[in-house]
């Protein structure tokens, strides 16, 4: 059926279609360019004397499944400006028909240079395969690196943040464009100098939105004194949040005072819960030692180097911090001990059959976690009146705390009731982070003031007098609409980039396929 195709439209616009050749694989196109004359690359004078003539080979777009190359007739003309010293000279195409001592048209440059900046190397070869369009993995990649095209507008407002070439061993710095949303640069490290340095390059800049991190605050601070920094809102919150649940591992002792497990009857626990019992002492042993040093004076590296634990722990015992007793996490009886605890009473002894009847209540836990619980119960009662009251984890407590009273159950409410009855300390703490949070997101900034004087005699004071210290960041975070969301946004897409090159793209070639084309 005749569909009124012709060859000829397959032929990139500028050039003259002169004929077709049929090869197994492909299909050649004589070609050749319509203009009478070309100008000398030199001079840029007209010249319309043809010295020569020779044959250029270029790869173009694939037509119906095969590959298509054009046989380019390329003139050499002679440039008659006596003192030019360029004599001879070979005609321009233009870069956007057949760019210069290119072996791919520019439309079929422009689909490899897309293809290298989706898949990489190796994938997007594998593929341009299946589309008949001849090129490599490092033909891609050299495209991908000759195509960048660096951002060349102002820069007023940016992010800055960290990403790891290798978590806790190199990280290096994204710089993103906040206004424009894109990538701007990547650092090869996080070094206060190497940012300071990048800094200094763009004085325009008058906001700076980072993290908490000391380093690029200071970075900013001796590179653009007069620019306005801006504390990452997320980070501020999180670290909000990490305060309280720090202060709450401190309190564990008094708490389970109040909750009234300060002793352990090591005949009630089970052989798993006997071997965390048996750990917790010895970190308690250890974790004394380690204060009697510290109470001594003596310095937090001499400590390593005499107990061998990391001066993080050292760090940590020294600001009062522990470990909680059995590092309890949430199980997954406890939505159903009042079903254990009506058909215990009722008389029913047997954990295979409490198994199967919670089975029937919908409960997908195994029949050791039944059978455990069935045994303490039976040793508690047959040994002592006492039974062993369970504490909840610190992270499970700071999460009841923050929680609203209308989605807790009886038994934790009145677990809260006791903790903040006997250790009103931490229900203030709660009290100020929840203050904290609502002033970020009501953008109150006339509280934050008032809010660090409170919380620096509570027991959140060390996070206070870090806000304190950077109380002009907080204070733009509450009162700017710039924030480092959407740099974490770009870390991930750099995350998903650098994982599809398995990690060995250097910063260069990572840089180019974010950045992408102008």
């Amino acid at each position: 059926m005749r569909t009124g195709f012709q060859t000829s439209s397959l032929v990139p616009s500028g050039l003259v279609f002169d004929g077709v050749s049929d090869s197994m694989d492909s299909l050649i196109l004589s070609v050749r360019s319509e203009a009478a004359e070309a100008r000398c690359p030199l001079c840029a004078t007209a010249s319309s004397r043809i010295h020569s003539r020779y044959v250029r080979h270029v790869a173009d777009l694939p037509s119906a499944g095969r590959k298509v190359r054009l046989r380019l007739l390329t003139r050499r003309f002679t440039c008659e400006v006596p003192h030019c010293r360029r004599r001879i000279f070979a005609e321009r195409f233009g870069e956007d028909i057949v760019p210069l001592r290119r072996r791919r048209t520019a439309r079929l440059e422009y689909i490899v240079h897309h293809l290298g900046l989706a898949l990489g190397g190796r994938p997007a070869a594998s593929f341009a395969k299946r589309l008949m369009l001849p090129v490599s993995n490092d033909t891609l990649l050299r495209v991908v690196r000759r195509r960048t095209a660096m951002p060349t507008d102002p820069l007023l407002v940016v992010g800055i943040d960290d990403w790891a070439f290798r978590r806790n061993h190199r990280y290096g710095t994204i710089v993103c464009d906040l206004e424009r949303r894109r990538i701007v640069t990547l650092l090869p490290d996080r070094e206060t100098a190497t940012v300071r340095a990048w800094l200094s390059k763009h004085p325009a800049i008058n906001i700076v939105s980072r993290d908490r991190g000391g380093g690029y605050g200071e970075a900013a601070a001796k590179a653009l004194p007069n620019a306005i920094q801006v504390a990452d809102r997320w980070h501020l919150m999180e670290n909000a949040s990490a305060a309280f649940l720090d202060a709450v591992r401190r309190s564990m002792n008094r708490i389970r005072t109040a909750i009234g497990a300060t002793t352990i009857n090591p005949e009630l626990l089970t052989y798993a819960e006997k071997l965390r019992y048996q750990g917790y002492l010895r970190r308690q042993d250890s974790h004394a030692a380690i204060a009697a040093l510290v109470s001594d004076g003596v310095p937090f590296k001499e400590i390593v180097r005499r107990t061998g634990h990391s001066r993080n722990l050292v760090r940590q015992i020294s600001r009062g911090g522990g470990t909680d007793m059995f590092r309890t996490r949430q199980s997954t009886l406890d939505g159903h001990l009042p079903f254990l605890d009506a058909q215990w009473s009722g008389g029913c002894r047997n954990g295979a059959e409490l198994w199967r009847r919670l089975k029937g209540q919908g409960f997908m836990g195994s029949l050791r976690v039944v059978a455990e619980w069935a045994t303490r119960r039976r040793r508690a009662e047959t040994i002592s009146h006492q039974q062993l009251q369970k504490v909840p984890a610190a992270r499970t407590i700071a999460q009841l705390m923050t929680t609203k009273r209308d989605h807790l159950t009886r038994a934790e409410t009145v677990t809260l009731a006791v903790i903040e009855q006997n250790v009103p300390m931490l229900a203030d703490a709660q009290a100020l982070v929840g203050r904290f949070h609502a002033m970020i997101r009501k953008k109150a900034e006339m509280e934050l003031e008032p809010w660090i004087e409170e919380s620096k005699r509570s027991l959140i004071a060390s996070f206070a007098n870090g806000i304190a210290n950077d109380k002009g960041a907080v204070h733009a975070a509450i009162t700017q609409p710039w924030s480092n969301g959407q740099v974490e946004a770009q870390i991930t897409k750099l995350k998903l980039v650098k994982r599809q090159m398995y990690g060995r793209a250097k910063l260069d070639l990572l840089q180019a396929r974010l950045i992408g084309a102008p």
